[in-house]
C-alpha cells in the first residue's frame, strides 16, 4: 500500500548510485527478515535524494510503504509531521498502554489532557509503527526532512534509534545546511555526492535534445555531477549551445539554474494554474481535501492543473503533487506577497474553526499584512494549546508571529518575552537570545526589563555559563525595586540555585551577598503562603548566610512541608539541585527520593526538557546510594538523549563520576574529573567538590588512604551544603587508616556537631560509624553495631553494606571470628545481591602492607598490614578480587541495557564463605586455621599479599597461618617477600609448618 508521497514521474533511468543502491537493498533485506534499519540520505538539491526514495519504494513492493514529504510552511505547527505519518495507524491507539495513547492525543490534540512528555510520544510511535509492522513490514520514506517540525523530529530521531527486531525501516532524506537541527545526526547517515562523469555523460545521452560531447564534458564539470542541474540545464540552453556552435555561458548558472528554471516555468502557466499551484505549495500534500475547498473560494477548477501536468511540474498520476520537493519550495519562494497573502486567506477560510483552529489562526496570520490585535490574539490562544500538548517550539512561533501583529509596545514586548521563555522550555536557547534581542527596543518598564535580565541570565544558565549569572540577577533585584516583591523573591531564588552552582566561582558577588539579600527580601514579602519551595530556598539562603546550626531545622521544616504539599510546582527552573542539596544536607535520603519523584513525574506531564534532565541526574545519585547501578545508567542514557535533543552541553560522562569511583573504572574517572576542571573557568564550582568526593570514595576503595584525605580535605575546607557534610566520615576513614590524629578528630567533631541536628538514619549511623572507627576498646563494638542499626532503615545498601564491613573487620581483629564471619557474610550478601550490572576488581596491592608499616588507628586499636584496606571493598564499588578476574562478566562496563543475574560475577573470592572440607589433605586443626585465613583474605582487599616467613619472619605478618593458607593456594611455601626465599623458606605442607625451636605456632 502506498499513501501520501511524490510518485514516481516518466523520466531516465537511475544511473549509477551503486553504493546507495546497495545500501537501500541492505535495508529491505533487513525488514524483509523481520529486523529494522534506518538511513539519513543528505545532500544538496537536486543531487538525486528523492530519486533514491522512488528507487526504493519500487524495490519494496511486497512492503507497506508511507511516504511523507514535509512542508516548508508548517515547519513551526508542533507535531504536525508526525500527525501525518500516523494518521494511518490511528485506529490502532487503543492498543497503547494507557501513558502512551494519554501522551499520544493529547500531542496530536485528539484529546485535552496534560502537556504531552515527549518520550512517552516517542515510546507511543514506536509502538504503533511496531504494531503496524507486525501484520505487514512497513517501509517509511520522508523527504525534505528539514522542515519537519521539532516535536515531531525529536519522535522520530527516538523511535529510528530504537528500531531492532520490529520489521520497520526508516529512509529519511534532508537537504545540506538547511533547518537541520541535528537530530538525525546519531543515525546511520550516507551523503549523496554528484555523479561521476561517466555516469553523467550516461545520464546526459537520455536527454530530450543532443548534447555534444565536448558541451557534454563542460556541463558535467559545471554541474559537480548533479542531476537535476544536469537534466535541467539541457533544457535551458539553445540548441546551438547544445551542439557546441553557441559559446556556453562562463560560468554556467548553476547556482541559479534550478530555481530560475522551475520559476519561469510557473510564470509561464495561466494565472488559475500559477494561483493552484501556490495553495498546492502552501497547504500539506496529504490534505487534498482542505486545497480544493481553497480553490473553489478562489473561483478555480479542477482543469487548472492540465497545463502544469503537461509542463512537467505535477506528476501524471497524482495531480497534487510536485513532481520534484525542489520545486515546491520554488513556488513557495517565487510567489509575490500579495499571492501568497490572498493563499492563506483562502486556506484559513477552508479550515475548520474549531478542529483546525491552530491551522486557520497561523493561515490568517500569514494573511494579514499590518498589525492585527484580533488575529494576534487568535495566535495567542493558539500557542496556550499548544503549551498544553507539550508543543513549546510551536508556542514560541506562534508568540513571535503574534508580537509581529501587536500593536501596543508593551504588548509586543511581553509577548516577545513569553516566546523566548518557551524557547527555553524547549531547550533551543539561541532562539530565546534572538527572541529577547527582538524584545529589547520595546522594553520601557522595570519589570519588563527585570523580566529579560531574569530570561537572558536561564538562557546561559542552559548554556552553562553560571559564574555571572548570580550577578545579573541581582542586578536585576536593584533595578526592580520595591514594585515587586514576589518577582524579586523569585529572583533571589534562581540567584541561589546558580550561586549554589558556581560555588567559589562566582563573579560580581558572593554567595554570602545572595543569601542574606535572599533572607532579607522574604522578611519584607506579604504574601501569606508559604509554600515548601520557597520555604527551602529560604533555608538554604540561611544555611549559607548563618550556618548549620540555624540551617537545619529549617531545611527540616521545609522538606517536611514538600512531602505534605500535593505537588511540588511548576517547572521554570531545575529545582532538583536545590532539593538535592538540601536532602544531602540533612542525610536525608527518604525525602529525597521521594520529592525527586514526584518532581520527575511534573516535569515529564509539562514537557519541561530541562528540568526534567537535570532531576534525572538527582534520581541517579539516589540510585547509586542504593546499589541500583543499572537503573542509574538508564537515568544517565536519558539525559543525554534529553541533551542531545536540546543542544544542552552538560551532557557525557562528566555526570558519571560516582558511577565510575564505585565501580572502579578509573580510566574514566580521570577522564572525566580533567573534563570537569575544565569548566571551572564557565563557573561550574560545585563539579569541583562532586569530583573530589568521587576521587575520595576511589581512592578509599583501592586503599590509598593518603590520597583519599587530601581529596576529602578539600571539600571538609569549604564545607558547601550538601558534600560538606557528606565527605565527614569518608575523611574520619582516611584520616583513621593514614595515622593523622589530628584531621580524624576535626572531622568526627563537625560531625558529631551537625548529625544530631539533622537527626536522620543515615546521618546518625555516620556518627556511630566515625566513632566507632576513632574509639579504644570495646566501645567500638557498640558503635559499630549502632551504626549498623540505623542504616537499616534507610534505603543505603552501599553505606549499610560498608559498615558490616567495617565491623567485620573490627570484630576479626579481636579474634572473636563467629561474629565477624557473620557481618562479613551479610555484607558479602548484600553486595551479591545489589543490581550493579559490572564489577571491576580493585588495583594492586598497596605499599604500605608490602612494607610492613602499617599505621595505628586514632583509637589505638592496631590496624595490621594484612587488613588496613579491607574496607575498601565497599568504596571500590563491590570489587571482586584478582583471582575473580577469570569471569568475562567481571570487565564488561555498563551500557543502558538491564543485565541479567549472571551480570554479578558469581566468584568464591569476596567475601564468600570458606569451606575447609574441600581441602582434603588438611586435618580439622588445619582446616580451622584454613578457615580463619580464607576469612581474611575474602574479607580483606582484592590483592592478598601479605605473607609470613617460617624461621626470620621478616615480613611483619601476624601469624604463620596466613602465610601457609596463601601457600596452600598457590602451590608454594616460597616468600614473596623475600627476593628469592633468601628468609629461608622451604616447600613443605601444611602440616610442617613451624616456628623458631621447632615448636608449632597456634594461629
Amino acid at each position: 500500500m502506498v499513501w501520501n508521497g511524490v510518485h514516481r514521474a516518466p523520466g531516465p533511468p537511475m544511473v549509477g548510485r551503486r553504493a546507495e543502491r546497495e545500501a537501500i537493498g541492505r535495508l529491505l533485506d533487513a525488514v524483509r527478515d523481520g529486523l529494522s534499519g534506518v538511513l539519513v540520505l543528505t545532500g544538496e538539491p537536486g543531487i538525486g535524494k528523492t530519486r533514491l526514495l522512488e528507487y526504493a519504494a519500487e524495490r519494496a513492493a511486497e512492503l507497506r510503504v508511507v511516504r511523507l514529504t514535509a512542508v516548508e510552511s508548517e515547519t513551526g505547527l508542533g507535531f504536525g509531521t508526525l500527525h501525518r505519518l500516523l494518521r494511518p495507524f490511528l485506529n490502532r491507539t487503543d492498543r497503547l498502554p494507557g501513558p502512551q495513547r494519554t501522551a499520544l492525543d493529547a500531542a496530536l490534540g485528539l484529546l485535552p489532557g496534560p502537556p504531552a512528555d515527549r518520550y512517552l510520544v516517542g515510546l507511543a510511535t514506536l509502538t504503533l509503527l511496531s504494531e503496524a509492522a507486525a501484520d505487514q513490514p512497513l517501509l517509511f520514506l520522508l523527504d525534505d526532512a528539514q522542515w519537519v517540525d521539532r516535536e515531531s523530529a525529536e519522535a522520530l530521531a527516538f523511535t529510528a534509534r530504537r528500531l531492532h527486531a520490529d520489521s520497520l525501516g526508516m529512509i529519511i532524506a534532508l537537504r545540506d545546511g538547511l533547518g537541520d537541527t541535528g537530530l538525525f545526526d546519531s543515525l546511520g547517515g550516507h551523503a549523496v555526492t554528484g555523479l561521476p562523469e561517466p555516469e553523467a555523460r550516461i545520464l546526459l545521452s537520455f536527454a530530450a535534445r543532443r548534447v555534444d560531447t565536448a558541451v557534454a564534458e563542460r556541463i558535467v564539470a559545471g554541474t559537480g555531477g548533479n542531476p537535476l542541474a544536469l537534466l535541467e540545464l539541457t533544457d535551458a540552453l539553445a540548441a546551438e549551445q547544445l551542439s557546441g556552435v553557441a559559446p556556453l555561458p562562463d560560468p554556467l548558472p548553476v547556482s541559479r539554474l534550478d530555481e530560475g528554471h522551475f520559476r519561469r516555468l510557473v510564470q509561464a502557466m495561466p494565472p488559475e494554474t500559477a494561483t493552484l499551484l501556490l495553495l498546492l505549495a502552501t497547504a500539506p500534500s496529504d490534505d487534498t481535501g482542505m486545497v480544493w475547498r481553497a480553490a473553489g473560494r478562489l473561483g478555480l477548477s479542477a482543469r487548472a492543473v492540465q497545463p502544469a501536468i503537461a509542463a512537467g511540474i505535477l506528476g501524471r498520476d497524482t495531480p497534487t503533487a510536485f513532481r520534484h520537493p525542489l520545486i515546491r519550495s520554488t513556488v513557495h519562494a517565487g510567489a509575490e506577497p500579495g499571492e501568497l497573502r490572498r493563499a492563506h486567506a483562502a486556506l484559513a477560510a477552508a479550515c475548520d474553526p474549531v478542529r483546525d483552529a491552530d491551522r486557520r489562526a497561523w493561515h490568517r496570520a500569514e494573511a494579514t499584512e499590518t498589525t492585527d490585535d484580533g488575529v494576534a490574539d487568535d495566535l495567542e490562544a493558539a500557542s496556550e494549546r499548544a503549551r498544553s500538548r507539550g508543543g513549546y517550539s510551536q508556542q514560541a512561533l506562534f508568540l513571535s508571529r503574534a508580537a509581529d501583529l501587536t500593536r501596543d509596545p508593551d504588548k509586543r514586548a511581553e509577548r516577545l518575552l513569553d516566546a523566548a521563555q518557551a524557547h527555553l522550555m524547549s531547550g533551543d536557547a539561541p532562539a530565546a537570545h534572538t527572541a529577547l534581542d527582538l524584545a529589547g527596543a520595546d522594553i520601557r518598564g522595570p519589570v519588563l526589563r527585570t523580566r529579560a535580565l531574569r530570561t537572558r541570565a536561564t538562557a546561559q544558565m542552559f548554556q552553562i555559563a553560571v559564574a555571572d549569572v548570580p550577578a545579573m540577577l541581582m542586578d536585576a533585584v536593584t533595578r526592580l525595586g520595591p514594585q515587586d516583591p514576589g518577582l524579586t523573591w523569585e529572583l533571589l531564588c534562581e540567584a541561589l540555585h546558580a550561586v549554589l552552582v558556581a560555588h567559589d566561582c562566582t563573579q560580581g558577588t558572593s554567595p554570602t551577598e545572595v543569601a542574606v539579600a535572599a533572607l532579607t527580601a522574604r522578611q519584607h514579602t506579604t504574601d501569606s503562603t508559604r509554600r515548601g519551595r520557597d520555604l527551602l530556598m529560604e533555608a538554604l539562603a540561611r544555611r549559607m548566610a548563618e550556618g548549620y546550626e540555624r540551617g537545619a531545622p529549617a531545611l527540616r521544616a521545609a522538606l517536611d512541608a514538600l512531602r505534605r504539599e500535593g505537588g511540588i510546582g511548576d517547572a521554570t527552573s531545575p529545582f532538583a539541585v536545590m532539593l538535592s542539596m538540601a536532602c544531602d544536607d540533612l542525610w536525608e535520603v527518604q525525602a529525597g527520593r521521594e520529592l525527586t519523584d514526584r518532581l520527575a513525574a511534573g516535569d515529564r506531564d509539562t514537557g519541561a526538557l530541562y528540568a526534567l534532565s537535570i532531576t534525572l541526574l538527582v534520581q541517579a545519585r539516589y540510585d547509586l546510594l542504593d546499589g541500583r547501578f543499572t537503573q542509574a545508567e538508564v537515568r544517565y542514557a536519558e539525559f543525554d538523549e534529553i541533551a542531545a535533543a536540546t543542544g544542552f552541553l552538560g551532557g557525557g560522562d562528566i555526570n558519571r563520576l560516582h558511577l565510575f569511583a564505585l565501580t572502579g573504572h578509573e580510566a574514566e574517572l580521570r577522564a572525566a574529573v580533567r573534563r570537569a576542571a575544565g569548566m571551572r573557568s564557565m563557573g561550574h564550582g560545585v563539579l569541583q567538590l562532586l569530583a573530589q568526593h568521587a576521587l575520595t570514595l576511589f581512592e578509599l576503595g583501592q586503599g590509598r588512604y593518603r590520597q583519599a584525605m587530601e581529596h576529602a580535605r578539600r571539600v571538609f575546607e569549604q564545607d558547601a551544603p550538601a558534600y560538606g557534610n557528606l565527605v565527614l566520615p569518608l575523611l574520619v576513614e582516611a584520616c583513621v587508616r593514614s595515622g593523622d590524629r589530628a584531621g580524624a578528630s576535626a572531622a568526627l567533631a563537625r560531625l558529631e556537631e551537625r548529625a544530631p541536628l539533622a537527626a536522620t538514619p543515615w546521618a546518625l549511623g555516620s556518627l556511630a560509624l566515625g566513632r566507632a572507627l576513632t574509639a579504644d576498646g570495646e566501645d567500638a563494638g557498640k558503635f559499630y553495631q549502632e551504626s549498623v542499626d540505623l542504616l537499616q532503615h534507610s534505603p543505603l545498601a552501599l553505606e549499610q553494606a560498608r559498615a558490616r564491613l567495617l565491623f567485620g573487620e573490627w570484630l576479626r581483629r579481636r579474634k572473636r571470628r563467629s561474629e565477624a564471619r557473620r557481618q562479613l557474610r551479610a555484607a558479602y550478601e548484600s553486595f551479591r545481591h545489589l543490581r550493579c550490572g559490572a564489577v571491576r576488581r580493585a588495583g594492586p596491592a598497596r605499599t604500605a602492607r608490602h612494607r610492613g608499616d602499617g599505621p595505628q588507628a586514632v583509637g589505638g586499636d592496631p590496624v595490621r598490614p594484612h587488613t588496613e584496606g579491607t574496607a575498601g571493598g565497599v568504596h571500590g564499588g563491590l570489587r571482586t578480587d584478582q583471582r575473580g578476574d577469570r569471569d568475562d562478566t567481571v570487565r564488561h562496563r555498563l551500557d543502558g541495557r538491564v543485565p541479567s543475574e549472571q551480570g554479578v560475577p558469581q566468584t568464591r573470592h569476596h567475601l564468600t564463605q570458606a569451606d575447609p572440607r574441600r581441602d582434603r589433605r588438611s586435618g580439622p586443626g588445619e582446616r580451622r586455621r584454613l578457615t580463619r585465613c580464607h576469612l581474611l583474605r575474602k574479607a580483606g582487599s582484592a590483592t592478598f599479599t601479605s605473607s609470613a616467613c617460617v624461621h626470620s619472619r621478616p615480613c611483619g605478618a601476624p601469624s604463620i597461618s596466613t602465610y601457609w593458607a596463601e601457600a596452600a593456594a598457590r602451590g608454594t611455601a616460597r616468600c614473596r617477600r623475600c627476593p628469592a626465599g633468601r628468609c629461608g623458606t622451604r616447600r613443605s605442607s601444611l602440616r610442617g609448618a613451624r616456628g623458631r625451636g621447632g615448636r608449632r605456632r597456634r594461629p
